[in-house]
């Protein structure tokens, strides 16, 4: 008995000291209970809360107060609590700042088939009366990513969203679609979707270029010649193939027409890559745009702001007429002959 009493006054004392050291934050109920946690994530109505060994759901109405840990902030992006990585019980943060139309996250790598559960529903097909291809959305404001090459020369735009049900997949299309941006250089194209209505949009988030490793296991979801929501995996074969002066992801995972402007994801969930090309006849050469690329194409989308009624807009130079006067300049006439 009194081994037994020893032993439970350690595990109180260590229980003690481990909640002493760790900071975390705090939940007063209405209901008097104390509860500590990591704070995952905050909406209009719930609370998403890790408290070591399970995320829970509590309701604000249920809730008398609460309070963040002093050295940590307020989560500036929601994260998706029921995203594959939650289940590692490890604290996650999003990062986002006002104005900022993309989000990066701190996500736990796990397998390909829970990356497809989490966001899948936030690739899309891009359509227009010349073809289509893929994009993947970068906020729940409707912003999406795309190639320019798949919207090249049009303006009529058709975004199809698919969307979990009971059965399967539920199609949603928004015809109501502007250019925001185009930079034809780098192959990108950021759009809006703006008959999105309640839609409640899943968005991917952005990854870090630095940490792409050779060999990585990577998969990619699009629309290869219209087959939707196809997944195609294999891994990184080079982080840095040059072409034309810029630099790509090369990778073995099967990138098809209809793939163009979709994500390259890492095993996190996280895009790392836009697909833009790939040989149709040789298998395993797959590129993809970096995502550094992505993110500064975003940022400084004022400069390659789309303008219907501008013949520059964005790319376009007007040319310098021709000279009229067909005859040989004066100097090339007065030119001195050879010795």
């Amino acid at each position: 008995m009194l081994g037994c009493k020893v032993n439970e006054w350690s595990t109180y004392l260590l229980v003690l000291l481990i909640s002493t050291v760790c900071a975390a934050d705090t939940i007063v109920l209405k209901g008097g209970q104390r509860l500590t946690g990591d704070i995952l994530a905050e909406k209009e109505t719930v609370l998403y809360v890790d408290i070591g060994v399970d995320v829970l759901t509590i309701p604000k109405e249920k809730i008398l107060e609460y309070e963040y840990t002093a050295d940590k902030l307020k989560p500036t992006a929601e994260v998706d609590v029921n995203d594959p990585n939650a289940e590692s019980g490890e604290s996650q943060s999003a990062r986002g700042s006002a104005g900022q139309l993309y989000r990066t996250a701190d996500l736990k790598k796990t397998t390909i088939e829970k990356c497809v559960d989490a966001f899948s529903e936030a690739v899309v097909k891009v359509s227009s009366p010349a073809g289509m291809g893929s994009g993947f959305f970068l906020n729940e404001d409707g912003f999406l990513i795309t190639n320019y090459h798949v919207i090249e020369k049009e303006t009529k735009i058709e975004v199809t969203m698919f969307q979990k049900a009971k059965n399967g997949f539920e199609k949603k299309k928004f015809k109501k679609v502007k250019i925001e941006a185009i930079n034809p250089f780098v192959d990108l194209a950021l759009l809006k979707v703006e008959d999105m209505g309640d839609t409640k949009v899943t968005f991917a988030y952005l990854g870090d270029t630095e940490r792409i490793t050779v060999g990585e296991q990577v998969f990619a979801i699009g629309n290869p010649l219209g087959l939707e929501r196809t997944v195609t995996d294999g891994v990184i074969s080079t982080r840095n193939r040059a072409f034309e002066g810029l630099v790509y992801i090369q990778t073995n995972a099967d990138i098809n027409p209809g793939n163009s402007g979709g994500p390259l994801f890492n095993l996190a969930g996280e895009v790392i890559g836009v697909t833009n090309m790939g040989y149709i006849f040789f298998g395993g050469l797959g590129f993809a745009i970096p995502v550094d690329y992505v993110k500064h194409f975003v940022e400084n989308r004022d400069a390659f702001v789309y303008d219907k009624d501008n013949p520059n807009t964005g790319y376009k130079y007007l040319q310098p007429d021709r000279r009229r006067n067909r005859q040989k300049p004066k100097f090339l006439k007065e030119s001195p002959s050879p010795k």
